[in-house]
């Protein structure tokens, strides 16, 4: 490495994106990973999909060995613009809104909650005091 680094944005580090011009970014660097394709334990595909993005989640997801990191230094060309990687944003699913099958009102359910047990308690009184007048 120089004492002064290039500095890529997305755009141009993207235009890297064949098996005879592969260019990736991990942790803010770019590495020129062309040489080292073929010999990629995980196959040439991993890294040419890894390509146009910032593929430090991919990279750490894996769990690479400390000498698989020493090695990325021989392929280091520069620095990534970070302004020019887009924020990762955090999915939130949409609202469901309460799914009620039978289309029934929610006024009849919250009475029919009220009545039924009330008719069942008046019903069991009411046989309770059936059987002991018999």
């Amino acid at each position: 490495m120089g004492d002064e680094a290039k500095i890529f944005t997305l755009s141009q580090v993207s235009e890297h994106n064949q098996a005879h011009d592969c260019w990736i970014v991990i942790n803010g660097k770019v590495y020129d990973v062309t040489k080292f394709l073929e010999d990629h334990p995980g196959g040439d595909e991993v890294l040419l999909s890894s390509t146009g993005k910032d593929a430090t989640d991919d990279f750490e997801d894996v769990g690479h060995s400390e000498s698989a990191r020493e090695m990325m230094e021989q392929y280091y060309v520069g620095e990534i613009d970070p302004t020019t990687i887009p924020k990762k944003t955090k999915y939130t699913p949409p609202k469901q809104p309460h799914y009620n099958q039978d289309k029934t009102s929610e006024f009849i359910i919250k009475i029919l909650q009220f009545l039924v047990p009330l008719a069942i308690l008046g019903l069991a009184v009411g046989i309770r005091i059936y059987t002991k007048s018999v």
